[in-house]
């Protein structure tokens, strides 16, 4: 994602309009789908119904919920007071940040870990992004990027290998360093490898179209140039 948003660059007056939430509502019901999807992503990763499964339950809904009241608190202290969008976001935040250490983190840890990705995220999204000027506009680096990326160096910290024998090594918090070392270098070369295979598709795909649409296109809207509909015509009684 933030390969492909530095390449494109950012939309036309990017700096100079202000954009607004298309559908709160469906913000929601999208986080709270994702929500109860993502139980079937990491508990359902143990492959049975058993305890394992049940542990990678347990700290995915709490690392969830304490994101989600992190980013409300943010919110609040920022503006005076928690949005419902906020909050939508930083149950997601939460939601990626647990996942590499579901199955394999103390329960108490998926309360430090939500609590922090929050902050994290917060961060990159409304500082960093605007003073690089990089035009995210789903902030899917910023959430889901950056959250990984804390998620994977957490699990490092926090493992433990008697909740889950696939751990050769405890974290980073109990003693040891392999398993920090090894996720900090995983992460590494998941980076190099996402960088690489974006700039390798970017080259296949400019072969056989432009991947950005003409000034004119944009000027006059998506909907109309590169789909022939638009989503909310205006009737006048006339159409």
């Amino acid at each position: 994602a933030l390969v492909l948003a530095i390449y494109l660059g950012r939309r036309r007056g990017y700096e100079k309009t202000s954009y607004r939430i298309h559908n709160i509502p469906f913000v929601v019901l999208g986080a709270a789908l994702l929500w109860f999807g993502w139980y079937g992503f990491n508990a359902g990763s143990a492959l049975a119904a058993d305890g394992l499964a049940a542990h990678a339950f347990m700290t995915t809904s709490v690392s969830a919920a304490t994101a989600l009241l992190s980013w409300m608190l943010i919110d609040t202290v920022k503006d005076g007071k928690p949005t419902l969008v906020g909050a939508s976001t930083g149950l997601v935040v939460g939601l990626v940040a647990i996942t590499p250490g579901a199955g394999f983190v103390p329960i108490w840890a998926s309360f430090i870990i939500g609590a922090l990705v929050s902050p994290i995220c917060y961060f990159m999204m409304n500082i960093i992004k605007h003073k690089l000027k990089i035009d995210d506009a789903l902030d899917a680096f910023g959430c889901h990027g950056i959250g990984g990326i804390w998620g994977g160096i957490a699990t490092g910290l926090f493992g433990q290998s008697s909740i889950n024998s696939v751990a050769q090594w405890d974290g980073l918090v109990f003693g040891e360093t392999r398993l920090f070392t090894a996720q900090i270098i995983s992460i590494l070369v998941t980076i190099a490898i996402a960088v690489v295979g974006s700039l390798i598709c970017i080259g296949i795909i400019r072969i056989f179209t432009k991947l950005r649409v003409d000034e004119k296109d944009e000027i006059r809207g998506l909907d109309v140039t590169q789909h022939g509909e638009q989503a909310y015509p205006s009737f006048n009684g006339f159409d």
